[in-house]
Parts: C-alpha cells; sequence; structure tokens
C-alpha cells in the first residue's frame, strides 16, 4: 500500500504533501469562478464514479465467482451446500474488514484529504484483484489455495472500505450552498455500484462465452487479470481532481481533527451506530438479489449459470437510472422520507420475490431479478447523502465510513451465509424473506431516529454552531 505519511497542514490554505508519489494540492477554493467551480464539480464527480465502478467491479468479481466457480475448485471435497457455504465464508471476510478500512482509510481521509486517500484505496483494491487471477487452486497446492484467497479478499475489503466515504465526500462537498442538489450528487458514486456490477458480469459472460468448457480452467481468471487496466484509466482520473472546498476549508481555518476515529466515536456515537443499522434492510436484500441468487438459481431451481447473470445485469441497467431519480427524489422529498418507503417496499417485495423464483419459469424468474434493485434503489438512492450529512465536516470521512462498513459485517456479508442456511433448514425461499423483513423492521426503526440535514448548510461545523436537523 502506498505509504501514507502525516503532516500538520499550515494555515496558507495551499499544501503539498508527498509521501512516496502520494501528492496532495489544496487551492484556495474561494477563487474559482462560477464556471470554474462547476467544472471541478463535474471533474469531482466523474472521478468519484469511475473509481467507484472500479472498485465494484472487482468486489463483485469475487462474488460471482464464489457462486459459481471457488466452491469447485478451492472446496471440493465437500458437498455442494458445504463447499458454497465455505466460498461465501471465503466472500464475508471481504465484508468483516471493511471496517477496518473504514478506519484506516476514514483517518487519513480527515487528516491529509478526500483525494490523496482515494488513489491508495484503489491501487489497493486493484492490486488484490489482480492476484487472484493467478491464484493455484486446490489441486494445485491444497488448502493454500484457500487461504490465499482469503488474504486476498482481506485486502479487497480493506480497499472498498476506505473507498466509499471518499468518494461520496469528493461528489457532496462541491456542492454550492442553496443548489439543494447534494442528494443527487452524492448518488453518483452510488451508481458506480450498479455500474460495476453489470461491468463485472459482462466481462464474466464473456469470459465464459470465450472459453467454453475451459472457463472453471482459466476462463474465470480473465476479468480479475483485466482489473489492472481498470485501475491504471481510475488512477490517471484522480490524480486530476482538486481537493474539496469543505476539506480546504478545514485547512484554511486549522481545524484537522488529530485522531478523527477516536473523536467520532466520542462525539457522534448514535450516528454511527444508526447508520450501520439503518442499512440493515438495503444491504442485506441486495447481496442476496445479486450473490446469493446465483447459487439458488443454478443449484435449486436448476437454470442455466448464463440465464442468472443475464437477468442480474438486466437489473443492474436498471439500476443506472433508478440511483440518481431516487438521490434527486430525497432532494425534493427529504432523505428520510424516500428512505422509508424503499424499506417498506423493498421488505415486502421480497415475499413476491421468492414466491416468483420458486416457480422455476423462466420469464417470472427474469422479472423477478431485474425488478429486485428497484425498491432496493429507493434507499440506496438517497443513503450516501443521508449518512454523510449527518457527520460534521472534520469527522464526516471517518464518521461516514464506519457507519457505513459496520453494516457489512452484520448486513451484506452474513446475508448468503444465513440465506443458504435457511434454505438448508426449511426448503423454502420465505424463509429467506422473512429474514429480509426482520432486517426491514431494524432498518425502519434506526431511520425513523436518524437525524435529517436535507437542506442544512453542512459546510460548517456542527459543533461550532446550532445546527438543527430537518424532522
Amino acid at each position: 500500500m502506498l505509504p501514507l505519511k502525516e503532516e500538520a497542514p499550515p494555515d496558507t490554505g495551499r499544501r503539498h504533501h508527498q509521501g512516496g508519489t502520494l501528492m496532495t494540492s489544496i487551492t484556495a477554493h474561494g477563487s474559482l469562478s462560477a464556471s470554474d467551480h462547476s467544472r471541478e464539480l463535474r471533474k469531482a464527480v466523474i472521478a468519484a464514479t469511475v473509481g467507484t465502478t472500479i472498485e465494484w467491479y472487482d468486489f463483485f468479481l469475487y462474488g460471482t465467482a464464489a457462486g459459481l466457480v471457488f466452491g469447485k475448485l478451492y472446496f471440493p471435497n465437500n458437498d455442494p451446500t458445504t463447499a458454497t457455504l465455505l466460498a461465501f465464508s471465503t466472500y464475508f471476510i471481504g465484508f468483516a474488514s471493511r471496517p477496518v478500512g473504514a478506519a484506516i482509510f476514514g483517518h487519513y481521509g480527515d487528516r491529509i484529504g478526500r483525494k490523496a486517500t482515494l488513489i491508495a484505496t484503489l491501487m489497493l483494491m486493484g492490486i488484490a484483484t489482480f492476484l487472484i487471477a493467478f491464484v493455484p487452486t486446490y489441486s494445485s497446492i491444497g488448502v493454500w489455495g484457500g487461504i490465499t484467497l482469503t488474504i486476498l479478499r482481506t485486502i479487497q475489503g480493506i480497499g472498498v472500505g476506505g473507498e466509499w466515504g471518499g468518494s461520496v465526500l469528493l461528489s457532496m462537498e462541491w456542492s454550492r450552498s442553496g443548489q439543494h442538489n447534494r442528494g443527487f450528487l452524492a448518488s453518483w458514486p452510488q451508481w458506480g455500484v450498479p455500474a460495476g456490477l453489470f461491468l463485472s458480469t459482462v466481462v464474466m459472460l464473456g469470459a465464459a462465452a470465450i472459453s467454453g468448457d475451459q472457463f472453471l480452467t482459466w476462463g474465470w481468471r480473465v476479468p480479475f487479470a483485466l482489473s489492472i487496466v481498470l485501475v491504471g484509466i481510475g488512477m490517471w482520473i484522480r490524480l486530476g481532481i482538486l481537493e474539496t472546498p469543505v476539506f480546504q476549508k478545514l485547512v484554511a481555518e486549522d481545524k484537522v481533527e488529530k485522531a478523527p476515529i477516536v473523536e467520532v466515536l466520542k462525539k457522534q456515537p448514535k450516528e454511527v451506530c444508526l447508520s450501520a443499522l439503518l442499512r440493515m434492510g438495503q444491504q442485506s436484500p441486495f447481496y442476496i438479489f445479486t450473490a446469493f441468487v446465483f447459487s439458488y438459481g443454478v443449484g435449486t431451481l436448476h437454470m442455466s449459470r448464463d440465464f442468472i447473470l443475464t437477468a442480474v445485469t438486466a437489473a443492474s441497467v436498471v439500476s443506472f437510472f433508478s440511483i440518481p431519480l431516487f438521490g434527486h427524489l430525497s432532494d425534493r422529498i427529504g432523505r428520510k422520507k424516500m428512505y422509508l418507503i424503499g424499506v417498506v417496499l423493498c421488505a415486502l417485495y421480497a415475499f413476491l420475490y421468492f414466491g416468483m423464483l420458486d416457480t422455476a419459469n423462466p420469464t417470472l424468474v427474469f422479472i423477478a431479478i431485474v425488478l429486485s434493485l428497484i425498491p432496493h434503489d429507493m434507499m440506496y438512492g438517497p443513503q450516501a447523502a443521508l449518512i454523510a450529512e449527518a457527520f460534521t465536516p472534520r469527522l464526516r470521512y471517518s464518521g461516514s465510513s464506519l457507519g457505513y462498513q459496520f453494516a457489512s459485517v452484520i448486513a451484506g456479508g452474513p446475508a448468503p451465509l444465513i440465506a443458504t442456511a435457511l434454505f438448508a433448514a426449511y426448503h423454502t425461499g420465505f424463509a429467506i424473506a422473512w429474514y429480509l423483513a426482520i432486517c426491514g423492521v431494524i432498518s425502519l426503526v434506526s431511520t425513523w431516529y436518524m437525524p435529517d440535514y436535507t437542506r442544512q448548510d453542512v459546510s460548517a461545523e456542527y459543533d461550532a454552531y446550532e445546527a438543527t436537523p430537518a424532522t
């Protein structure tokens, strides 16, 4: 990983910090004209979105491979259910390590800036994904293949754990006061999730088509190897952006926190906890709809691998439009209201989803998968702004990252494991639907108590004045 050396930022408003090849340049944001500001805003949104797309491409590749490949190649001496559980266990480790990445990069993001930190997270994630392409299978090195996968998946999780907070702030903190578009701007890094899902499934489909019956031999490795090219593109884009005006202001006013992780846990523990819990009803369904569905569709419904891949790809295309739409709507009706609507609809849809899947009718299965991300996106679109706005600027990278990524341990990571165990015990998809409904109830209560700063100024420190959240 790139060295991240800390230096106390001076009061001049311009800082160059060099640690290896890492450099952050801060230019006084007050000197930018309206047209220059708009140009930098567009560049920041593009850089955040492209970067998250690449990181989620890397992350989703592993999820797809865990459902289709890893159980057979790295855990071959177990029955199919146990092999799937073991494959998803290595998948879960990527989630368990995400709070570690949130703590590490949240600290640096609030200390040395959003831009510098995001360059490091992109490189860390990309290198780990590239190396997965060359991990020998169980037949070559025995159990060490699974251990190596686990180590690389841990590194992946650390990288993606630090990515989300910085990407959201890179977009949101360029918004001008009074424009009321933070929900829309912050939704674009979220857009990187379906874009990464789309890209990973399309590349996996292409690799399957090219390799044919050699897919398990070498075809699955190609998408992982290609990630290094995408990382190069993302690095080039991110190196050309400026630091956010909000962080520039923190530097100019000498308000950079020395220990932001410790401070946010002392000053805003409620917001950290609520941020994690409100994601239960969003993240758990997402990984059922996009990861568990592969093993369920192929192993239980006996449908073709390519059919499920195509349906999930189509669902991700729908999200290209629904995520920014619901982010925009949250600017109009409020973050919490939009989020609560999504929580209720997603919990109810879980029962319809498994009812349609269990018919094993290809048309109904395809429709169920394609529509599954719409109620999810009612939460995911406004979620970035809802969480990030809840934290004061000098602690925002740390607080939003920790809250967001803690959910990975209690929601997204265990979801495929819990779903596999529930189906093995009850032999019905409705048992999984009830699990998702319980997650929805937790989200409903947590969101209700979450502060909503939809139309508030979030550029100044919250403890410097009485900031009243919207009701």
